[in-house]
């Protein structure tokens, strides 16, 4: 795996935050694709899901405020905080909602792969499970993501033009 040096010390970074959680948290979207291996181009920030019974636990000793966040076009969050610490920004959310038609739907990620990076343990959806959270994601730059990721690989036809 191949990580910019801002990326690898956000990382680290999110390690160290996440140790007062009690429940499942993953590192999503374009950080989590770089821990599988894959370039997604530049990442701008770490995006952390948790779980809420720990959002406070979490946030305390950062010093920062939660509120409620997210674009409320295509996501919202229960609980949302930006922390602007280190060498990246880190995007803290739970009770995560994507919008699917005319209904939010609740984010629920069902498995957990470990990540082991300069001796701290990150976590991951398995691929699939994170193609297809990018899928339902759907913004341009995410079905860009998923292709990257996808098991049939970028273009599932032999001909390449499906």
């Amino acid at each position: 795996m191949t990580l910019t040096p801002l990326l690898r010390s956000a990382l680290i970074d999110v390690s160290t935050i996440m140790a007062p959680a009690r429940h499942d948290w993953w590192i999503i979207g374009s950080a989590a694709l770089a821990l599988h291996g894959f370039d997604p181009g530049p990442v701008g920030d770490v995006d952390v899901l948790l779980d809420p019974r720990d959002f406070q636990q979490v946030l305390a000793p950062l010093a920062i405020d939660s509120a409620a966040g997210g674009d409320a076009d295509r996501f919202r969050s229960d609980m949302f905080a930006t922390w602007y610490g280190g060498a990246l920004p880190v995007e803290l959310f739970a009770g995560f909602s994507v919008r699917e038609g005319q209904t939010w739907q609740q984010v629920a990620l069902r498995r957990r792969q470990p990540v082991d990076l300069d001796g701290q343990r990150l976590w991951v959806p398995p691929p699939a499970e994170l193609h297809a959270l990018l899928l339902r994601f759907g913004r341009e730059k995410d079905l860009a993501r998923a292709a990257l990721i996808s098991p049939s690989g970028r273009f599932p036809s032999r001909s390449g033009t499906a």
